[in-house]
């Protein structure tokens, strides 16, 4: 929806931003789009990635004259963009590659290849590529104005203009393409060492640059920003391998695990420095895998040469003369065709550089890439600088014919940093927080808990348990929480701990019934691993699915008096307390949704990591509770299919009355917890989409939402505001002439926001390390009429409700418990761990084609808790 004006409020202050200004000189012409179809001499299309750029650069040399010496943009696939028509609508060429390998060989491939190990035999397998004739089509698509640009900054986005960006974005890629990087959507990473960092596992974070051009207030930018992917690590396969497993030497690998984690990797094999991609693993070992060799001086009766059964060690050694230290008796890489494998002995195998890697991190590599891919904004707005000093797009020719001229300078723009609302705690004391942050020291909590029925479960973690009691008690006095002694310390037997995470859970669970006199409230529990552990979603589900009892998992390492407070502050949420609360809730005075009852809702679907095809994705919404209150929520969580973005569970019709679906279950509690009132006003916040599934948010969510209230009650017509909060962007913001982040509160809606549309960036946490990332709010829907003021004030204390933290935090609260909510309850299925067995590198089905497991229902006495804190 259009903005409805800028919001005033809030002390000044001039940032610059990591846009840079762009002019486009000619607006009279066209782009030209074309399709491209490319196939072999056969006819059969060509489907191997990486060749289409080579076939189409030879095109463009081969056959100057009959393109009029036109310049192309090609996006690698299926598009091709020229600046005018090419000679005609239909145009065919055939061309011819000497050798296909990969597009970032940098050069260090030999064409000739004639040392491969499959050359000197007669041929053995024909080599998979020696030279190949292409059949081209170039056939005329669509005629783009480009005066679509200059109305698109105007605010009159049509197809026309998206797909006028678009083009200016693929001269990117292909700009980058030609220099040998990785691309990754608009991100570009060279092939440059220095860039490269290790973060443990055979993993290498590799830092390059994003760059995309955006449509603005400001006109038009080029928003250019670091960025970082991870890669294989180049270098021998073996070497990849034992850091891969963390193994001692080659013998101890676990060959299963490495030939899922190797297949479609791409080699070079010496001597010849020929690329291959990694098909499988040989069955057998190198001196026992057997193959047919054709001996051409040996022929049999009927003239033909005779094969020799030889061993590929034997080959490699006596035929080729080739010295292999330790491959005898490990497994050959297998680099042919189902049919007819070729095997290479695992020394002679080397990584080639740039190749993704595509699984989930583990915890340790994830804390590595994030600490070592960390700048300071000075040293960002440095290497921003040089980058596009480097990147030299004024030289590029595709650019220059549309006149666009992008300027060096960062663009100002005017911020305002709002105050810190005032917040409530205990003994009616309230206090602003500085600088985004506040501290419990000598306060009570706003409302503080009692924990009356409670025991200590220890799955054998080592910890002075009586101590740690004792001291838990005492900060709890503190803060204004009565702890009674614990019933009982519930040790984990010995024999128990050699059993499955499940079981040890079970049995844990029946001790706890043979020794307490009913349900306890709550539970603490003690678990051995700082991270991950695998008793933490067994243990749960048991909890909140079977028994409906609150509880908290802690490491017993490092404890102090800071970590017991921070711990309470959970313990305390979840057994129904608040532990502080916002001053204009308390008297209620918030702008607009103090004044008639209002639901706040955020909303958040997780998916497995992009190597998991088969993990459900898990869809979670948080719902306010209690109105006037802001700071209450409770959560609702569903398994829905495989990397479907958008939540199907919002309405689900079962018969005429019934309607299982999870607005429904909202929208009751919100009615008994707020005095029996319906709300009027529903504020949705939804988490995680790009800008090009907004119009699905509108039209398939917000449209279920709406069928559940009028399947609740057809009279009833609650108005709508729908804002959709994005982190994963390009945009940052730097204080000029200061080498701190900017102030938390600082709020950002004018230049380089959408020219038309009603969106804001927010910085409302305080960056510590690192460069902030704002976030970009786009309100899509407002029935309501919030004043620009309003909004982004009520936007901004819903980053001071979060009762996880003393600080203000840089996304709603709603939005943080949705992930909260979506992987604690995503953690009660156990998904084998499916990355390992679905194909690596982008195995994906299609989204529904898997029935969905479903979560177990979470008890009454803890359903409409904030179990999630």
């Amino acid at each position: 929806m259009a903005r409805r004006g800028l919001g005033s409020k809030g002390q000044k202050i001039t940032l610059l931003t990591n846009h840079f200004k762009v002019n486009v000189g000619s607006v009279d012409g066209h782009f030209f789009h074309y399709c491209v179809s490319l196939s072999y001499e056969d006819g059969r299309p060509v489907d191997g990635k990486g060749v289409g750029r080579k076939v189409i650069d030879r095109v463009q040399e081969t056959y100057s004259n009959e393109l009029d010496g036109k310049n192309f943009a090609y996006d690698g696939e299926k598009s091709l963009f020229t600046v005018g028509p090419l000679p005609n609508n239909k145009l065919e060429f055939t061309v011819v590659l000497e050798d296909v390998t990969s597009n970032r060989n940098n050069g260090n491939a030999s064409p000739e290849g004639h040392e491969s190990p499959n050359a000197q035999d007669g041929k053995r397998i024909k080599r998979p590529y020696q030279s190949k004739t292409f059949k081209v089509e170039i056939s005329f698509a669509a005629k783009i104005p480009m005066q679509a640009i200059q109305s698109a900054l105007r605010g009159q986005e049509s197809e026309n203009s998206q797909e006028a960006l678009r083009v200016l974005d693929i001269i990117l890629r292909q700009h980058a393409a030609k220099l040998g990087c990785l691309l990754v959507r608009q991100s570009f990473f060279q092939n440059n060492p220095d860039n490269f960092t290790d973060i443990g596992g055979g993993v290498l974070g590799c830092r390059g640059f994003h760059s995309s051009f955006r449509a603005s207030q400001g006109g038009l930018s080029l928003n250019i920003d670091v960025s970082t992917t991870m890669i294989i690590r180049p270098g021998p396969v073996v070497d990849f391998l034992l850091a891969n497993q963390n193994a001692r030497d080659p013998f101890s690998l676990d060959w299963t695990k490495a030939k899922r984690t190797l297949k479609n990797l791409r080699i070079q094999v010496s001597p010849s420095n020929q690329e291959y991609k990694i098909t499988g693993l040989s069955e057998q070992m190198c001196k026992d895998q057997l193959f047919s060799l054709k001996q051409r001086s040996v022929k049999n009766d009927d003239g033909e040469a005779e094969n020799l059964e030889i061993t590929v060690y034997e080959y490699f050694v006596n035929h080729r003369n080739i010295q292999l230290r330790y491959s005898a008796d490990l497994p050959c890489i297998n680099v042919g065709k189902p049919k007819r494998p070729t095997y290479i002995p695992l020394e002679l195998c080397s990584l080639v550089s740039l190749q993704r890697y595509t699984k989930a991190l583990t915890t340790f590599q994830r804390a590595s890439l994030v600490e070592k891919s960390r700048q300071k904004p000075q040293e960002r707005m440095t290497a921003l600088s040089s980058a596009l000093q480097r990147s030299n797009y004024s030289a590029e020719p595709m650019l220059r014919s549309c006149g666009v001229s992008i300027s060096t300078n960062f663009t100002q723009v005017e911020g305002r940093v709002l105050p810190a609302p005032r917040l409530k705690v205990g003994n009616g004391e309230d206090f602003f927080p500085r600088n985004g942050r506040w501290n419990f020291n000598n306060k009570k909590l706003v409302e503080p808990t009692k924990i009356e029925r409670w025991a200590v479960v220890n799955f054998s973690a080592r910890c002075d348990t009586n101590s740690l009691v004792r001291d838990l008690v005492r900060c709890g006095d503190m803060k204004g929480i009565r702890i009674d002694p614990p019933f009982d310390v519930i040790q984990e037997s010995n024999q128990n701990r050699r059993c499955s995470p499940v079981v040890r859970v079970e049995k844990m669970f029946e001790e706890i019934q043979s020794k307490l006199p009913g349900a306890p409230q709550f539970l603490l529990c003690l678990l051995p691993d700082r991270k991950n552990s695998d008793l933490y979603g067994p243990w749960k589900r048991k909890n909140l699915a079977e028994f409906g009892i609150v509880t908290q998992c802690m490491a017993p390492t490092r404890v102090n008096d800071q970590y017991l407070t921070n711990l309470l502050l959970k313990i305390n949420a979840k057994l129904g307390g608040l532990n502080s609360m916002l001053a204009i809730e308390q008297t209620p005075s918030i702008p607009v949704v103090s004044k008639v009852p209002t639901i706040i809702l955020g909303m958040d679907v997780s998916h497995g990591s992009p190597g998991q095809s088969d993990i459900p994705s898990i869809a979670a919404v948080v719902s306010s509770r209690q109105w006037p209150l802001i700071s209450r929520y409770r959560a609702s969580v569903r398994t829905q299919s495989p990397k479907l973005e958008m939540i199907d569970s919002l309405f689900k019709r079962v018969s005429d009355k019934e309607d299982e679906g999870i607005i429904r279950e909202v929208l009751l509690d919100f009615y008994t917890s707020s005095g029996k009132r319906k709300p009027d006003q529903i504020i949705i916040f939804r988490d995680g989409v790009s800008e090009s599934q907004f119009n699905q948010v509108l039209n398939i969510e917000l449209d279920q939402v709406m069928e559940a209230c009028k399947f609740l009650d057809e009279n009833w017509n609650p108005k709508f505001v729908v804002i959709v909060a994005q982190k994963n962007h390009h945009t940052k913001f730097f204080q000029q002439g200061s080498p701190d982040n900017v102030p938390p509160g600082t709020v950002i809606d004018n230049k380089i926001c959408h020219p038309k549309n009603n969106d804001f960036y927010l910085c409302a946490h305080a960056g510590m390390i690192g460069t902030t990332r704002p976030t970009h709010y786009h309100v899509l829907l407002d029935q309501i009429g919030f004043s620009a003021d309003d909004l982004q004030e009520l936007v901004h204390s819903l980053s001071y409700v979060y009762q996880r933290s003393t600080t203000a935090i840089s996304v709603v609260a709603p939005i943080c418990y949705a992930h909260l909510a979506a992987s604690q309850v995503g953690t009660f299925i156990k998904f084998e761990d499916a990355s390992e067995t679905s194909s690596s590198h982008g195995g994906v089905t299609a989204p529904g084609a898997v029935p969905v497991p479903q979560l177990p229902r979470l008890k009454e006495s803890v359903c409409n808790s904030m179990f999630f804190c």
